[in-house]
C-alpha cells in the first residue's frame, strides 16, 4: 500500500520540532537584539495555514508579552497602496514558501516604516526572508503534499520558541523540550470516530478557545481542503452565539479543550451540546471523547492536537478515494497580491 506524502510528512513533525528546540540559541540571540520593551504593538502577517499559526502566536504574544497584536491585512499595502505607520512595532511574518508577493510587500513596507521585522519561514532563501531584518528558520525540509502539516507544526513551535526567549519564560522552554516526544506519541492516537460522522455531514464546526483557536481553524481548513467538506473554525465562545443556530444532526462539532483559564467554559459548552443531541467530538478534559495524552502545557498541547487530527483527515480522505496530496484546483504555493 502506497503511503501518501501527507502521511509521511505528519510523521516527520516530531523531528522538525526537535531541530527547532536545538536551534534555541538563534532565537535567543534575536530576542536579545530585538528591543521588545520599546514596541507599542505586534503585527502578525500570514495567510492560510500560516495565518492559523499567526492566531496561535497572537495569543502567546498577548498573554506572555502583554503586547496588543493586530493581524496584518497585506492588501492595505498591495491593493490600496497605503503604507502603515509601524515605527518601533514588532512585525512577524509567517510563511512556508516565503514567495507570496503580498507577504513580501507587507514585510518590505513594515521594515521601511521602522518596524522590527521577523520572518518565520521554511524557505530561508526566499524573498520574504530577504526583506526581514531577522529570520527564524523552520527547517522542515521540502513538503511534497499540497496540504501543509509539518511546516504548520513547525511554524507554531518556532513561534512559541521565539516568545519563550522574548519573555524569558522557563516553563514554555521546558514545554517545548517535551514537545517532540509528545508529537511522536500523538501519532498513535486514533480519532477515526470523527470520520464516521463526516460521511453524513453537510458541514463541520471546529471550535476551541484562546491558544487552541489557531489549531481549530487549521483543522477546519484541512477538512475543507482534503475532505472537500465545508468547515468553519471558530472560538468556542462564538459557538454560543449566532453560529449555534446552524447546528443540527448533520453538523458535527469537533472541539479542543486545553487546561487553562478557558477550560471551564469549554466543558460547560460540551455539556450543553450533548444535552441538545449535537454530535460532539471533544479532545481534552474529563468530558473528552477523543483519545488524548496526559495534559501538558496549554501553550504546546494545541500543537500536539494537530497530529491526530491530520492523521484522521488523511486516512478518511484515502478511505473515500480522495488524494490527500493533490486536492483539486489547488497548488502548493499560492501567490496572492
Amino acid at each position: 500500500m502506497t503511503i501518501s506524502a501527507m502521511a509521511s510528512e505528519i510523521g516527520e513533525s516530531a523531528d522538525v520540532v526537535a531541530n527547532i528546540v536545538r536551534s534555541r540559541p538563534a532565537a535567543r540571540d534575536i530576542a536579545q537584539r530585538i528591543g521588545i520593551d520599546s514596541a507599542p504593538l505586534c503585527v502578525v502577517c500570514g495567510r492560510g495555514s500560516s495565518g492559523h499559526a499567526g492566531v496561535f502566536l497572537r495569543y502567546l504574544v498577548e498573554t506572555r508579552l502583554r503586547l496588543p497584536v493586530s493581524a496584518s491585512a497585506p492588501s492595505v499595502v498591495t491593493a490600496f497602496c497605503t503604507p502603515l505607520m509601524l515605527r518601533d512595532a514588532l512585525f512577524i511574518v509567517i510563511s512556508q514558501s516565503g514567495r507570496s508577493p503580498d507577504l513580501v510587500a507587507a514585510t518590505k513596507s513594515a521594515r521601511a516604516s521602522g518596524a522590527r521585522t521577523i520572518a518565520i519561514v521554511n524557505a530561508t532563501s526566499s524573498p520574504v526572508a530577504d526583506e526581514a531584518e531577522f529570520v527564524v528558520p523552520i527547517e522542515a525540509g521540502q513538503e511534497h503534499s499540497v496540504a501543509a502539516t509539518k511546516t504548520v507544526i513547525g511554524s507554531m513551535a518556532a513561534s512559541a520558541g521565539l516568545v519563550a526567549e522574548l519573555a524569558q519564560d522557563r516553563a514554555l522552554r521546558s514545554a517545548l523540550d517535551r514537545l517532540p516526544e509528545r508529537l511522536h506519541r500523538a501519532l498513535a492516537l486514533d480519532w477515526s470516530e470523527i470520520a464516521d460522522d463526516l460521511v453524513k455531514a453537510s458541514a463541520v464546526f471546529v471550535a476551541a478557545r484562546g491558544l487552541g483557536l489557531g489549531s481549530a481553524r487549521e483543522i477546519a481548513l484541512k477538512l475543507s481542503e482534503i475532505m472537500r467538506l465545508p468547515s468553519i473554525g471558530l472560538s468556542a465562545a462564538e459557538l454560543q452565539h449566532g453560529p449555534r443556530a446552524a447546528l443540527s444532526s448533520r453538523t458535527p462539532v469537533v472541539m479542543m479543550r486545553v487546561m487553562d483559564e478557558t477550560a471551564a467554559t469549554v466543558d460547560a459548552l460540551a455539556e450543553e451540546l450533548r444535552e441538545q443531541k449535537i454530535a460532539l467530538h471533544l479532545c481534552g478534559g474529563p468530558l473528552g471523547s477523543l483519545p488524548w495524552l496526559v495534559e501538558d502545557d496549554p501553550a504546546t498541547d494545541p500543537i500536539t492536537m494537530l497530529v491526530p487530527a491530520y492523521r484522521m483527515i488523511e486516512q478518511a480522505a484515502c478511505a473515500r478515494g480522495f488524494d490527500p496530496d493533490r486536492p483539486p484546483r489547488l497548488s502548493k504555493v499560492t501567490e496572492t497580491f
